[in-house]
């Protein structure tokens, strides 16, 4: 089975949406049961880093998130402000996150560059820094949707899977064990997007 998380903060459909066109069914639910049953687990997001700590927290599925990732090593696929929550502190209402992954979320800052905008809008290219199934049958190169103005810096090279440069190579993907995080939006790039979550799927 596989669980959408809904916390409140995610384009939850156009995440099931493609979950479908890739050949398999999925839940929407934040309920403790759903998720203690999961196979495989997506945590989605969109918008503020702290709203949805608190969201995570007063539905209580903290502990379960813990259990399942941690103890039971169910895979997880964190998108977007999800890949952001699993890492351990974020500077968007400065605030501890979920601690999964060794590092930190950060705004852009190009302070010097005031024509470069912010958030990173539109299509780029991946640079896979290490090999695994995940990237299994990816072409070259493959190109993603993104729409973020805070990143990630992992503290563990050996974490990050994807880099991606604007102005500057920063993470667009990382994974440890049964985590993975992307933070561009999968469901909105096409076939790109559809052969990752196929990977997750089906080998991960």
């Amino acid at each position: 089975m596989i669980v959408i998380i809904d916390y409140g903060m995610g384009n939850l459909g156009s995440i099931q949406n493609i979950v479908k066109k890739a050949g398999y069914q999925s839940i929407i639910s934040n309920k403790m049961e759903d998720i203690s049953n999961a196979d495989k687990l997506i945590l989605p997001g969109v918008g503020n880093f702290k709203e949805a700590m608190i969201n995570l927290a007063n539905l209580n599925i903290i502990n379960i998130l813990n259990k399942k990732v941690l103890e039971d090593k169910t895979p997880i696929l964190g998108i977007c402000l999800g890949m952001q929550l699993m890492t351990s502190f974020s500077e968007e209402g400065n605030v501890d996150g979920l601690n999964w992954i060794k590092g930190k979320t950060t705004k852009f800052k190009f302070s010097n560059q005031p024509e470069i905008k912010i958030p990173h809008m539109g299509w780029n290219e991946i640079n896979q820094s290490k090999n695994h199934k995940f990237n299994a049958d990816f072409e070259t190169p493959s190109r993603f949707y993104f729409v973020h103005s805070y990143f990630v810096t992992c503290d563990e090279s050996n974490d990050i899977l994807h880099q991606t440069d604007y102005h500057g190579n920063f993470t667009s993907a990382f994974n440890k064990e049964n985590i993975f995080g992307v933070q561009y939006h999968p469901e909105k790039s096409h076939v790109f997007g559809l052969k990752l979550m196929k990977n997750f799927i089906e080998l991960c």
